[in-house]
Protein backbone atom coordinates (compact mmCIF):
# COMPACT_ATOMS: atom_id res chain seq x y z
CA UNK A 1 0.00 0.00 0.00
CA UNK A 2 2.49 2.08 1.19
CA UNK A 3 4.84 1.39 -1.71
CA UNK A 4 2.13 2.45 -4.06
CA UNK A 5 1.69 5.39 -3.20
CA UNK A 6 4.85 5.94 -3.60
CA UNK A 7 5.36 5.48 -7.17
CA UNK A 8 1.92 7.74 -7.36
CA UNK A 9 3.54 10.40 -5.98
CA UNK A 10 6.67 10.09 -8.20
CA UNK A 11 4.49 10.37 -11.11
CA UNK A 12 2.60 13.13 -10.57
CA UNK A 13 5.51 15.56 -9.12
CA UNK A 14 3.71 15.86 -5.92
CA UNK A 15 4.85 15.85 -1.65
CA UNK A 16 3.73 13.18 -0.12
CA UNK A 17 5.39 12.64 3.31
CA UNK A 18 5.04 8.92 5.01
CA UNK A 19 3.98 8.36 9.07
CA UNK A 20 6.35 4.93 9.13
CA UNK A 21 4.24 4.56 12.43
CA UNK A 22 1.24 3.91 10.83
CA UNK A 23 2.35 2.33 7.53
CA UNK A 24 4.36 -1.41 6.73
CA UNK A 25 7.85 0.30 5.90
CA UNK A 26 8.88 0.70 2.13
CA UNK A 27 11.40 -2.58 2.27
CA UNK A 28 8.86 -4.41 3.99
CA UNK A 29 5.27 -6.48 2.80
CA UNK A 30 2.51 -6.19 5.40
CA UNK A 31 2.20 -10.03 6.02
CA UNK A 32 6.34 -9.43 7.05
CA UNK A 33 5.61 -7.09 9.62
CA UNK A 34 2.68 -8.33 11.29
CA UNK A 35 5.37 -11.07 11.51
CA UNK A 36 8.14 -8.98 13.20
CA UNK A 37 5.30 -7.88 15.86
CA UNK A 38 4.05 -11.46 16.21
CA UNK A 39 7.40 -12.34 17.21
CA UNK A 40 7.10 -9.90 20.46
CA UNK A 41 4.03 -11.36 21.29
CA UNK A 42 5.52 -14.94 21.09
CA UNK A 43 7.77 -14.07 23.70
CA UNK A 44 5.39 -12.52 25.86
CA UNK A 45 3.47 -16.07 25.71
CA UNK A 46 6.65 -18.23 25.82
CA UNK A 47 8.35 -16.57 28.77
CA UNK A 48 5.94 -14.04 30.82
CA UNK A 49 2.90 -16.52 30.47
CA UNK A 50 4.08 -19.64 32.38
CA UNK A 51 4.72 -17.00 35.04
CA UNK A 52 1.70 -15.25 35.75
CA UNK A 53 -0.08 -19.18 35.36
CA UNK A 54 2.07 -20.21 38.33
CA UNK A 55 1.10 -17.05 39.65
CA UNK A 56 -2.21 -17.62 39.15
CA UNK A 57 -2.16 -21.07 40.86
CA UNK A 58 0.17 -20.49 44.06
CA UNK A 59 -2.79 -17.50 44.76
CA UNK A 60 -5.70 -19.83 43.73
CA UNK A 61 -3.88 -23.02 46.31
CA UNK A 62 -3.86 -20.17 49.00
CA UNK A 63 -7.23 -19.69 49.15
CA UNK A 64 -7.89 -23.47 49.91
CA UNK A 65 -11.01 -24.55 47.92
CA UNK A 66 -12.69 -21.31 46.93
CA UNK A 67 -11.69 -21.59 43.19
CA UNK A 68 -11.29 -23.62 40.23
CA UNK A 69 -8.27 -25.25 39.80
CA UNK A 70 -8.79 -26.73 36.70
CA UNK A 71 -8.95 -23.17 34.22
CA UNK A 72 -8.35 -19.63 34.44
CA UNK A 73 -8.34 -16.56 32.19
CA UNK A 74 -5.26 -14.38 31.64
CA UNK A 75 -4.86 -11.31 29.98
CA UNK A 76 -1.76 -9.65 28.61
CA UNK A 77 -1.99 -6.10 28.20
CA UNK A 78 1.46 -5.75 27.41
CA UNK A 79 0.17 -7.23 23.64
CA UNK A 80 -1.04 -4.95 21.62
CA UNK A 81 -5.10 -5.03 20.82
CA UNK A 82 -4.74 -5.88 17.67
CA UNK A 83 -3.63 -9.57 18.71
CA UNK A 84 -4.54 -12.02 20.26
CA UNK A 85 -4.46 -11.33 24.15
CA UNK A 86 -7.11 -13.27 26.30
CA UNK A 87 -6.10 -16.54 26.87
CA UNK A 88 -7.98 -19.44 28.94
CA UNK A 89 -5.67 -22.14 29.85
CA UNK A 90 -5.47 -25.42 31.63
CA UNK A 91 -3.85 -25.44 35.12
CA UNK A 92 -2.84 -28.60 34.87
CA UNK A 93 -1.00 -28.98 31.89
CA UNK A 94 -0.31 -24.97 31.21
CA UNK A 95 -1.59 -24.84 27.76
CA UNK A 96 -4.01 -22.33 26.03
CA UNK A 97 -7.41 -24.22 25.78
CA UNK A 98 -8.59 -20.83 24.05
CA UNK A 99 -7.76 -16.96 23.16
CA UNK A 100 -9.31 -14.02 21.14
CA UNK A 101 -9.23 -10.48 20.99
CA UNK A 102 -9.84 -7.85 24.33
CA UNK A 103 -10.38 -4.47 24.81
CA UNK A 104 -8.86 -1.92 27.55
CA UNK A 105 -10.08 0.90 28.66
CA UNK A 106 -9.95 4.25 26.64
CA UNK A 107 -8.80 6.16 29.46
CA UNK A 108 -5.48 3.58 30.00
CA UNK A 109 -4.18 4.81 26.77
CA UNK A 110 -0.94 7.49 26.82
CA UNK A 111 -1.70 9.94 24.31
CA UNK A 112 1.36 9.61 21.59
CA UNK A 113 2.53 6.39 22.96
CA UNK A 114 2.25 2.38 22.64
CA UNK A 115 1.92 2.04 26.34
CA UNK A 116 -0.49 2.40 27.95
CA UNK A 117 -1.88 3.02 32.06
CA UNK A 118 -4.37 1.65 34.42
CA UNK A 119 -6.19 2.96 37.52
CA UNK A 120 -8.92 1.35 40.08
CA UNK A 121 -10.55 5.28 39.96
CA UNK A 122 -13.83 5.50 39.32
CA UNK A 123 -15.15 7.29 35.99
CA UNK A 124 -11.15 6.78 35.05
CA UNK A 125 -11.92 4.51 31.66
CA UNK A 126 -9.26 2.62 32.41
CA UNK A 127 -8.63 -1.27 32.83
CA UNK A 128 -7.60 -2.54 36.48
CA UNK A 129 -4.87 -4.61 36.82
CA UNK A 130 -4.95 -7.67 39.03
CA UNK A 131 -6.75 -10.77 40.05
CA UNK A 132 -10.67 -10.44 39.44
CA UNK A 133 -13.02 -13.45 40.48
CA UNK A 134 -15.72 -13.92 37.86
CA UNK A 135 -18.76 -13.65 39.24
CA UNK A 136 -22.16 -14.59 38.50
CA UNK A 137 -24.08 -14.22 34.84
CA UNK A 138 -26.79 -11.69 34.37
CA UNK A 139 -28.87 -10.65 31.40
CA UNK A 140 -27.41 -6.56 30.82
CA UNK A 141 -27.45 -4.14 27.85
CA UNK A 142 -24.61 -6.40 26.30
CA UNK A 143 -26.46 -9.47 27.05
CA UNK A 144 -25.32 -12.09 29.24
CA UNK A 145 -22.49 -10.68 30.85
CA UNK A 146 -20.45 -11.62 34.16
CA UNK A 147 -19.67 -9.45 37.43
CA UNK A 148 -16.20 -9.27 38.00
CA UNK A 149 -15.24 -9.07 41.44
CA UNK A 150 -11.39 -7.15 42.38
CA UNK A 151 -9.69 -9.69 44.42
CA UNK A 152 -6.81 -6.80 45.04
CA UNK A 153 -6.06 -3.32 45.79
CA UNK A 154 -5.27 -2.70 42.33
CA UNK A 155 -8.97 -3.34 41.54
CA UNK A 156 -10.84 -3.78 44.64
CA UNK A 157 -13.39 -1.00 43.20
CA UNK A 158 -14.18 -2.98 39.79
CA UNK A 159 -17.81 -3.97 41.52
CA UNK A 160 -18.58 -0.34 42.20
CA UNK A 161 -17.35 1.09 38.67
CA UNK A 162 -19.34 -1.85 37.10
CA UNK A 163 -16.32 -3.68 35.32
CA UNK A 164 -17.70 -6.47 33.72
CA UNK A 165 -16.81 -9.05 31.06
CA UNK A 166 -18.71 -8.74 27.56
CA UNK A 167 -19.02 -8.89 24.37
CA UNK A 168 -19.52 -6.12 22.01
CA UNK A 169 -19.92 -5.86 18.08
CA UNK A 170 -16.98 -3.83 17.52
CA UNK A 171 -14.31 -5.84 18.75
CA UNK A 172 -13.34 -8.56 15.87
CA UNK A 173 -12.86 -11.94 15.97
CA UNK A 174 -9.61 -12.57 14.10
CA UNK A 175 -6.11 -10.19 14.61
CA UNK A 176 -5.31 -7.55 13.01
CA UNK A 177 -3.32 -4.82 11.63
CA UNK A 178 -4.46 -1.89 13.69
CA UNK A 179 -5.42 -1.84 17.29
CA UNK A 180 -9.00 -2.74 18.25
CA UNK A 181 -11.73 -0.67 19.45
CA UNK A 182 -11.68 0.39 23.20
CA UNK A 183 -13.98 0.05 26.10
CA UNK A 184 -14.81 2.11 29.44
CA UNK A 185 -13.05 -0.17 31.28
CA UNK A 186 -14.03 -3.56 30.62
CA UNK A 187 -12.71 -6.77 29.67
CA UNK A 188 -14.55 -6.48 25.98
CA UNK A 189 -15.16 -9.25 23.92
CA UNK A 190 -16.22 -10.05 20.11
CA UNK A 191 -19.68 -11.60 20.16
CA UNK A 192 -18.62 -15.08 18.87
CA UNK A 193 -15.68 -15.73 20.60
CA UNK A 194 -18.16 -14.67 24.11
CA UNK A 195 -20.18 -17.52 22.90
CA UNK A 196 -17.34 -19.64 22.67
CA UNK A 197 -16.33 -18.62 26.26
CA UNK A 198 -19.72 -19.12 28.15
CA UNK A 199 -19.86 -22.66 28.27
CA UNK A 200 -15.81 -22.58 29.25
CA UNK A 201 -17.17 -20.55 32.75
CA UNK A 202 -20.68 -21.81 33.15
CA UNK A 203 -19.31 -25.78 33.31
CA UNK A 204 -16.95 -25.20 36.26
CA UNK A 205 -18.14 -26.16 39.16
CA UNK A 206 -16.21 -23.27 40.88
CA UNK A 207 -15.72 -19.75 40.44
CA UNK A 208 -12.76 -19.01 37.66
CA UNK A 209 -9.85 -16.47 38.43
CA UNK A 210 -9.62 -13.74 35.52
CA UNK A 211 -5.86 -12.34 35.68
CA UNK A 212 -5.24 -9.13 33.97
CA UNK A 213 -1.24 -7.88 33.85
CA UNK A 214 0.40 -5.90 31.66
Amino acid sequence: MTRLYFIICMLIGGACSFTQSQETPLNMTESEAVSVESDYDSVRISKVLPQQIEAVKKYIQSKGTVYSSRRAILVDMKIPSKYFRFFVVDLKTNQILSKGLCAHGSGSEIEGTDSLQFSNVPNSYMTSLGMYKIGNAYQGSFGKSYKLIGLEKSNDKALARAIVLHRYGCVPDEEQYYPICNSLGCAMLAENYFEELIPMIDNESKPMILKIYY
